[in-house]
């Protein structure tokens, strides 16, 4: 009879510190947020036994927010977070040998009402617009960009308020904003509520020569050291890839993640259904790197040293390869 591959992967990782014994399955320590969508498949993962099928087990630490995350991946906590690709390529270019595993290539969008007379850049002069995150945040970047390519400087021209996604969301909705540049989680609530995408961070990456959906999020972990640690993110890699394709095909699947949407109505839910599902990574790494190296020359240009830090391209090695 021969072995499984949970066996193997076990018996791979004999004698290796911190990884287990034969008889019992290597750990995977995965950092989530309360609202990041990487619950949803780290629970569709553990439900749908995938771990087990691929020979480890994982395990959730849940954190606070984005910060959190970074400060417990960069400290060893957890094996892996869903991070930034820029986040990713900067670590990487500051000398830490991380490695990027494409998990989304849905991105944020700029929401107005649906009876809102701005339907173009151009008419976000004198209007109040929130922005998501900082001045320095990559989505906000290439919108002030495109917009000057057509003639307006939204610094100057707009009235701009930076803050969290929750209260950005609550203000446009009560009338406080003209447009807001959320995430795409919120963007999918509002368009939920009837409210309207003007322009999204797709449309906008298109218009500086990006062929394609880059996805900019992704499952962070460091180089493996040795052939086991190698196997348990490759095991990693595969039980995702799982639970994606049990989303996009099997009805049930979204039954055991729907408790964690947050969804008020089946509108919502429905939505956010098909966002996450859009941003299904499918394209070869080689095409994700190519479009990942333009997307970056244009913020390094556009952020410099603050944004990019010390590197100025698109470091080599950045994508997790291994054939699974």
């Amino acid at each position: 009879m021969r072995p499984s591959r949970r066996e193997l992967l076990a018996a791979a990782l004999i004698g290796v510190p911190g990884l287990g014994r034969a008889a019992d399955p290597p750990t995977f320590r995965l950092g989530v947020l309360p609202f990041g969508t990487v619950s949803w498949e780290a629970e569709l993962i553990r439900a749908r036994r995938f771990d087990d099928a691929e020979g480890f087990r994982l395990d959730t630490l849940r954190l606070a927010g984005n910060d959190a995350a970074r400060i417990a991946f960069l400290g060893g906590q957890v094996d892996a977070i869903v991070s930034d690709l820029l986040w990713a390529a900067r670590l990487r270019n500051d000398g830490r040998a991380v490695r990027f595993i494409p998990f989304s290539s849905t991105e944020g969008a700029l929401m107005v009402p649906a009876r809102s007379p701005v339907t173009r850049l151009a008419d976000l002069k004198g209007k109040r617009i929130g922005i998501a995150g900082g001045p320095l945040d990559k989505n906000w970047l290439l919108l002030r960009a495109a917009a000057e390519r057509e003639g307006t400087d939204l610094v100057a021209a707009a009235s701009l308020a930076f803050g969290a996604p929750p209260l950005l969301s609550e203000k446009l909705q009560s009338g406080e904003l003209d447009a807001a540049l959320l995430y795409w989680s919120f963007s999918a609530r509002l368009e939920a509520k009837g409210f309207r995408r003007l322009i999204s961070a797709d449309d906008v990456t298109r218009r500086f020569g990006i062929e394609g959906k880059v996805a900019l999020l992704g499952y962070l972990v460091d180089e493996p050291r040795h052939a086991a640690r190698a196997q348990l993110v490759s095991a990693m890699v595969r039980a995702s890839r799982r639970a994606k394709a049990a989303l996009g095909a099997d009805e049930a699947a979204w039954q055991v993640v729907r408790p964690l949407m947050e969804a008020p109505d089946d509108a919502t839910f429905q939505m956010l259904r098909r966002y996450f599902l859009d941003g299904v990574p499918d394209r070869p790494v080689g095409a994700e790197r190519a479009d990942a190296e333009r997307l970056y020359a244009v913020l390094a240009e556009l952020g410099g040293e603050k944004f990019v830090g010390r590197g100025t391209t698109f470091p080599a090695g950045l994508y997790w390869e291994q054939a699974p």
